[in-house]
């Protein structure tokens, strides 16, 4: 049962990991399925997913990609031409070895027989449109390739949770192939800061830009970037990557093409994605002790009318007020689009009703009862800050748009005050295991945050890091530079990074 003072239960200092289930689980987003480690998205978490591939989905078409689909399936030999990326992948992967199902002859079925090369369900497709991309080029004057695909992936997680690690997911993987390596770390970098743009004004979670380390690359790649995004419980999750794989991919697929001097070169490509993760982090980065907080770019209903009436009479009245509100303010727009509004005239009761979007997170409830039909008002409450006042119709239906922009302006600004808060510099090993505090005996973490620290290698950080399960996030792109000390050994090195425990 919910606390008297929260409706979710138990709140983010109690046990931060389930109440993340139990936001989940109170605003309807998503539950767990009859298939071990997958989860069924329901309609409000897959609205929102929608709204979020909408809007990348624009903003990888002004940036001159194209959609595609490309199979589920991926030969095992495709994935054992590129030796580091099968070896990434082999312990996540599915692999289908039969092929037809025939019954048994007691009851129940068996598989036919074995398929003559076992298939691996796509973890990534960097194989199979590798292997698709070596035939579509033959001349410099096919280049560039920039197509995306939205699709399903499956790792064989063991241990999963809901939208931030499941064994089958969803997400978009971009795919490019060009000429010359500059137009490829070009592509990698643009991709990086489309992320950076939709996470931080469309999700309003403020996020770091920054190169992985060698050990944290993707599998194959010479390049990975990354945005990494704070969460409530100051650990770090990865929530988008772009790679520059070089001529690995190419090498292996023999993606090859006649360039303008009659030479036949070996192609540079990249790859890119986001997954629904990224819900995961909304839910982490923004909801509080009483449910879901949703940005308004992002939330499937922006406005929710909320009819208050005792009988019949009042509840006509009521209705047809509401029904020229809900017009009046569809007719306005907000970040460039047409307000979503909806009304709950379900037959339930007022507080009941008002908790129910309070935990989905809509960001405005407006109510109207008798008295506001009587003034001309709504009573505008926001879920962000919790204020709640009376206006006047004319007032809110001219300050709605601005009413969200300040919600999401208000959202980011909230998290990146607890980014900063929890943000500090490191210069020695006594510091960072005081900093980093091991967790508890249930998992949880204790302690830390983001420590910014110079460091000489990875393999000279490796033990305390082991120890204290904290991971290099990335070297920010716009460090200032420079030289500095390792925390841990003390000697001198030009490499600072961002380190934190991570999802």
């Amino acid at each position: 049962m919910a606390s008297p003072k929260s409706a979710i239960s138990p709140t983010r200092s109690e046990d931060y990991p389930e109440w993340y289930q139990q936001v989940i689980r109170g605003a309807d987003l998503a539950e767990t399925s009859a298939v071990r480690g997958c989860m069924v998205i329901k309609p409000w978490g897959y609205a929102l997913w929608e709204n979020m591939q909408r809007g990348l989905d624009r903003m990888f078409k002004d940036t001159g990609h194209q959609n595609a689909y490309f199979p589920l399936f991926i030969p095992m030999s495709f994935l054992e031409k590129e030796a580091q990326h099968v070896e990434g992948f082999a312990k996540e992967c599915a692999v289908v070895t039969h092929h037809r199902l025939e019954p048994d002859g007691q009851g129940g079925l068996r598989p036919a027989g074995p398929l003559e090369e076992p298939l691996i369900v796509r973890p990534t497709s960097e194989t199979i449109i590798g292997a698709t991309y070596a035939k579509w080029v033959q001349s410099y004057r096919d280049l560039p390739i920039l197509i995306n695909q939205w699709a399903n992936v499956v790792r064989w997680e063991m241990r999963t949770r809901l939208f931030l690690r499941t064994a089958e997911f969803l997400w978009q993987e971009g795919h490019t192939v060009h000429a010359t390596a500059e137009e490829a770390m070009e592509e990698t970098k643009r991709m990086l800061d489309v992320y950076t743009d939709f996470a931080e004004n469309h999700m309003a979670m403020p996020v770091i830009r920054g190169e992985k380390t060698a050990g944290e690359r993707f599998p194959g790649a010479v390049t990975t970037l990354s945005i990494e995004a704070m969460m409530q419980d100051r650990k770090a999750l990865q929530a988008g990557t772009s790679h520059f794989l070089g001529q690995n991919f190419s090498r292996a697929q023999e993606i090859k093409f006649q360039d303008q001097n009659g030479q036949v070169e070996y192609a540079w490509t990249t790859s890119w994605g986001v997954s629904t993760r990224l819900i995961g982090a909304l839910i982490m980065s923004h909801s509080d002790d009483d449910g879901l907080v949703l940005p308004p770019r992002l939330a499937p209903t922006q406005l929710m009318l909320m009819p208050i009436y005792r009988d019949d009479a009042q509840r006509t009245e009521v209705l047809a007020y509401c029904k020229r509100l809900r017009q009046q303010l569809a007719d306005q727009s907000y970040a460039g689009e047409p307000i979503r509004i909806d009304i709950d005239d379900r037959d339930m009761r007022g507080g009941e009703k008002k908790w129910y979007h309070v935990k989905r997170g809509v960001p405005l409830r407006i109510e109207v009862g008798p008295k506001d039909l009587a003034n001309h008002a709504a009573f505008v409450s926001r879920r962000d800050t919790g204020e709640s006042r009376s206006m006047p119709v004319e007032e809110l239906v001219s300050q709605v748009g601005q009413i969200l922009a300040d919600i999401q302006k208000h959202l980011f600004e909230k998290a990146l005050k607890m980014r900063t808060e929890n943000t500090v510099d490191i210069a020695s090993i006594s510091e960072f295991r005081d900093y980093f505090q091991p967790d508890d005996e249930q998992g949880r973490s204790t302690g830390g945050g983001f420590a910014r620290c110079w460091f000489a290698s990875e393999e000279a950080v490796k033990p305390i890091l082991d120890e204290l399960k904290v991971t290099i996030r990335c070297i920010p792109l716009d460090a200032p530079g420079g030289t500095g000390t390792c925390f841990a050994t003390g000697q001198p090195t030009t490499s600072q990074a961002i380190f934190a425990k991570a999802y």
